[in-house]
């Protein structure tokens, strides 16, 4: 029944209210007493109804837009006793232009369409009473009954029109409204969406990173460990090597850290310039990767596609490290359209499955980021086998 308002429109529109019927309580007096021979009279009975009726009419428009269904059904009491006490149309029906409007404008669907209904029934209404109540001449002759019935198709066409053209006014405000709010829920959307894909795009690299970089920390502290007791220079090559990985990895989680807290564009990402890096650093781990590029790059692939190229070996590698028995066989074969990638490594540990943890997912989606798609599974004589094709288009 009652609509959610806030208290400065709701002021607004009793001031407004009080407004109106200021200034049209007196206009409608003065109307009536040129015209009270035709109506009620000129009594105090008169004046009293035709307050009694503003104060109606008025008190329905102020709780308009607060329950425009109760503003309706309080404008129709109005609009009966107006028409009960005989009293001619005036000033202060303005009200019901109001009344409609809201109707229209923030009343339910059923309420829109009652509302329209009002407007065309209660201008019919209102021209058939004028015609019948305010003629001033009785219907004695077939020439009397055309008069008023003339009389009664103007007014009516005049109420009708004003009434529809005022419930139309707050139809077209509706759809301006809900356009408004279709339009601030697909922003709304489309940000929350946008951070959504940063969140996922920033936990994916984090992944990355750290996994590389401890699997790399884990594999050179065993070693050190071992070799502590035989040769001592080989643990502390180990712990330099250690040190290293550690604040490499340290100033990719500060810069990551930093695009979450300050939402700063992406920093330097790598590039297969950076592949020879990767691979000194999955040697210092103990795994020495067989490499083979065939055919070479022909010529400066996207960005995107050295990125995807670069995390996805990073992970297949650090897979490798975790899981392998520390040989591992890299190929990739650039093509005109594409570029094709396979990491295999002998299954020390048993990997996960392709429904595995979030390394396997964070390589899909690389893919999946550039268009192509990759597979990674535990193929026979156990082998895991990580292939992905990416499309390439236009190199630079």
């Amino acid at each position: 029944m009652f609509r959610s308002v806030s208290r400065a429109w709701l002021v607004v529109d009793i001031i407004g209210a009080v407004v109106g019927f200021a200034v049209t309580t007196p206009l409608s007096l003065a109307m009536y007493g040129a015209f009270s021979s035709t109506w009620l009279g000129d009594g105090p009975v008169a004046v009293v109804l035709n307050i009694i009726v503003a104060v109606v009419l008025w008190g329905a428009a102020a709780i308009s837009r607060l329950s425009p269904r109760l503003a309706l059904i309080i404008a129709w009491v109005g609009a009966v006793i107006q028409m009960g006490a005989g009293l001619p149309p005036n000033a202060g029906d303005a009200a019901i232009l109001i009344v409609l409007f809201a109707t229209a404008a923030w009343g339910t669907r059923r309420l829109l369409w009652i509302g329209g209904a009002s407007a065309l029934g209660g201008g019919l209404i209102g021209g058939l009473y004028f015609a019948l109540v305010g003629s001033g001449e009785l219907l004695t002759d077939a020439a009397s009954a055309m008069r008023a019935a003339l009389i009664g198709a103007l007014m009516a066409s005049v109420f009708v029109l004003t009434m529809v053209m005022s419930w139309g006014v707050g139809l077209l405000w509706r759809v301006f409204l809900n356009g408004r709010e279709t339009q601030v829920a697909r922003a709304q959307a489309e940000l929350l969406a946008a951070e959504e894909q940063e969140r996922v795009r920033i936990a994916r690299d984090m992944h990355d990173i750290v996994a590389h970089s401890l699997a790399v920390v884990i594999a050179q502290a065993d070693g050190a460990r071992y070799a502590a007791a035989t040769a001592p220079e080989l643990a502390t090559e180990a712990l330099t090597t250690i040190g290293q990985t550690a604040r490499s990895a340290l100033s990719d989680v500060r810069l990551l850290l930093t695009q979450l807290r300050h939402r700063q564009g992406d920093g330097p990402q790598p590039t297969l310039a950076d592949l020879e890096s990767l691979f000194a650093q999955v040697r210092q781990a103990g795994v020495e990767p067989r490499i083979t590029v065939d055919p070479m790059p022909p010529g400066e692939p996207p960005g995107a596609i050295q990125l995807a190229v670069y995390r996805i070996l990073q992970e297949a590698l650090t897979n490798a490290i975790r899981h392998g028995d520390g040989t591992v066989d890299v190929h990739l074969a650039w093509l005109d359209d594409r570029v094709d990638v396979r990491v295999s490594n002998a299954v020390a540990e048993r990997q996960g499955t392709t429904s595995g943890g979030h390394g396997l997912i964070g390589m899909r989606e690389r893919a999946q980021l550039v268009g192509g798609s990759l597979q990674a599974a535990e193929e026979d004589a156990g082998t895991f086998v990580v292939r992905a094709s990416l499309p390439i288009g236009g190199t630079a």
